[in-house]
């Protein structure tokens, strides 16, 4: 039988039999030996079961084998016995090949079972690294979505008690104040002078009905006549209808100009009309004894006059704001407001209002209406029904958008003593730069400390002045946009109104005149000789529950780890921990391309190199014996022989 031989690395030395051995028949050789020369082809040697002094060692056993001797092992360094805690390979290509053998990330095993196939090694190579591409740039597009934070709008329906909101409602009717009737009356006559100039028409003079001058000091106010109606050509060459601001020294002048004659007479009269009115003291409250409130139930119970706060609107006269407050004091089931309302004419200035009726909106509680902005108007003769359906919206935060949580601050001085709302806070934005800008404030909106309404008596360029700051503010030029963000937590009320004929012509005689009675036992008691237009107001929620509308992330940390697992197993096949197996690929090519870099720095200062390569892992015995009288310098299988510096280097880390 042919006996297999051991590749070494070394020549076979001679065979020679040893002292002690005896020879019996050669039919099997030990793997473990150096091949020897072939044995004579007769006699036997016969194995004594004795081992060789010193460098002897008795392999198999039995009739028809060997005992060779061989020489110990080597000794190592002591810095270099045992299993290190940190040990690298001899070379990249090693690194590589172990880590595609022995990685979990698909397609890597076929870069080395066809190592001798080239086509199939590039094939794979191509598949690999094409999916790697696509990969990352699919992860590319996944976090620029993720950094934009966007956001969706989920809805969901609650049956939580909620409290009735505030219903504030305004007569439409900007009656004279009692301290400015004379220059009011001047400016009348001014208005008439001017409308008949360019329409030659004379509405009647209402001098009679207006009752007697009220005793008093008047403010001291010139009328600017030079602010006058006339017909203007702009730059689109049309012919219009308006009036001329310019700026202190007469020049620079903008034109206001409408191309409805009556919205040009209207603007150009309140022009004038609030100058006369910031003459009048900061705090005057003006009130006509209007008898605006018939009656009032809410949930099958009177309210009185204390369950209202009065104000006063320039352009919407008298206005009453329903106290919620102590509505929430008394539940019901319902949710019902009804309310009687009366809505006179008297004293009224024609030019400064158009319309007759009743100015209604429903906001929540602690918000100031701004009835310029929102509300609607309810017909004097009619019955008006309206439902109420509650949303309740929650906004994200930073990073996902820019909204005031009831614990921040914003960068403006909020001039109402109300809670948060982006109205008010850019109403006073506004008027603040207003302050600062023109030296005056707007006279509809509160002033800040210090500071005076704008009037030409005392500012006389600041209508040129309101008007370019005004044009930067619809066109977002100011930082009142950025500085006022949406409030994180609003509610908003969708309506729905329906009208009906009321009182009706055969039962109007009988509602007068029952409510006239009723009327001498009431806080407002109305006049006989006042002519009375009558409304009915029902305001009750259309359902029990609301709806809350809620911002939610597109994506999540949760959600973009999940989206980027999905994508890292549909391209690769793979986990977390393969995630890891590519970092630790990169940690030690890394260590090894500083060893090595030491390596040549060291061989670049003149010093021998020490290290050299050893063999392949499938080259190595797996305990492989040294023959005897040779020695060996490799510090063990899958290393390198380095430098000192870097041996210390890598003895630190483990």
């Amino acid at each position: 039988m042919t006996s297999p031989l051991l590749r070494a690395n070394h020549p076979p030395p001679a065979w020679q039999p040893q002292p002690g051995w005896e020879v019996a028949s050669l039919e099997t050789w030990s793997p473990g030996c150096p091949s020897p020369e072939p044995p004579p082809p007769l006699g036997r040697w016969q194995q004594r079961p004795t081992q060789a002094e010193g460098t002897g060692q008795t392999v198999g056993g039995g009739p028809g084998t060997w005992t060779c001797s061989q020489a110990p092992p080597p000794t190592l360094p002591e810095e270099e016995r045992g299993e290190r805690l940190v040990e690298l390979h001899a070379s990249f290509r090693e690194l590589v090949t172990f880590f595609c053998t022995n990685s979990t990330i698909h397609g890597t095993i076929r870069l080395v079972c066809s190592s001798q196939n080239r086509l199939k090694t590039a094939s794979w190579g191509l598949l690999l690294a094409g999916a790697l591409g696509v990969l990352y740039w699919q992860f590319a597009l996944l976090f620029e979505q993720y950094w934009r934070y966007p956001v969706i709008m989920t809805v969901s329906v609650h049956s939580e008690r909620k409290l009735f909101p505030s219903v504030t409602l305004c007569d439409m009717n900007p009656h004279r104040p009692h301290l400015a009737r004379h220059h009011l009356r001047v400016l009348d006559d001014f208005a008439r002078e001017n409308i008949y100039s360019l329409y030659q028409f004379n509405f009647s003079d209402s001098r009679d009905a207006l009752g007697a001058e009220v005793p008093g000091p008047e403010p001291a106010f010139q009328l600017d006549r030079r602010i006058c109606l006339q017909r203007l050509r702009p730059l689109d060459g049309q012919n219009r209808v308006g009036f001329k601001l310019c700026n202190s020294t007469g020049g620079d002048c903008v034109q206001r100009a409408y191309s409805s004659g009556m919205v040009a007479a209207q603007e150009w009269y309140r022009f004038h009309y609030i100058n006369i009115l910031a003459l009048l003291p900061t705090a005057h409250e003006d009130s006509h004894g209007s008898h605006f409130v018939f009656s009032c139930r809410y949930d099958d119970r009177d309210c009185h006059a204390q369950h209202f706060q009065t104000s006063h609107h320039p352009i919407y006269g008298s206005c009453y704001t329903f106290n919620s407050v102590w509505a929430t004091q008394r539940p019901g089931i319902t949710h019902r407001i009804s309310l009687v309302l009366g809505a006179e004419q008297q004293d009224h200035l024609p030019l400064l209002s158009t319309k007759a009726g009743i100015k209604v909106m429903i906001h929540p509680q602690d918000h100031t209406p701004f009835l310029e902005h929102q509300g609607f108007s309810i017909r004097p003769g009619t019955e008006t029904t309206i439902d109420i359906r509650e949303d309740e919206v929650h906004r994200l935060g930073s990073p996902y958008g820019q909204c005031m949580d009831s614990t921040g601050s914003v960068d403006v001085q909020l001039l109402y003593n109300t809670s948060y709302t982006r109205q008010a806070c850019l109403v006073s934005c506004f008027q603040q730069l207003m302050v600062q800008t023109c030296s005056c404030g707007y006279f509809f909106y509160p002033l800040p400390a210090g500071a005076e309404y704008c009037s030409y008596m005392r500012h006389p360029a600041w209508g040129h002045c309101f008007h370019h700051l005004y044009q930067k503010l619809k066109t977002h030029q100011l930082p009142c946009t950025t500085r006022c963000p949406q409030p994180c937590r609003e509610s908003s009320y969708k309506l729905s109104a329906g009208t009906s004929r009321w009182p009706s012509s055969t039962s109007a005689d009988w509602v007068l005149a029952v409510l006239g009675e009723t009327s001498r036992r009431n806080p407002w008691p109305p006049s006989a000789s006042i002519k009375i237009s009558l409304a009915k107001v029902n305001i009750f929620y259309q359902e029990l529950n609301y709806r809350m509308v809620n911002e939610t992330p597109v994506y999540s940390v949760s959600q973009l780890l999940s989206a980027m697992g999905s994508l890292w197993s549909l391209w690769l096949g793979s986990s977390v921990l393969s995630v890891v197996e590519v970092l630790e690929l990169l940690l030690d090519a890394m260590a090894l391309t500083l060893l090595l870099c030491c390596r040549w720095l060291r061989g670049s200062q003149g010093q021998p190199r020490a290290a050299t390569r050893a063999p392949p892992p499938n080259q190595r015995p797996a305990s492989g014996p040294v023959a005897a009288g040779t020695t060996s310098n490799a510090p063990g299988p899958g290393c390198l022989r380095l430098p000192r510096c870097c041996r210390d280097f890598s003895r630190s880390l483990g």
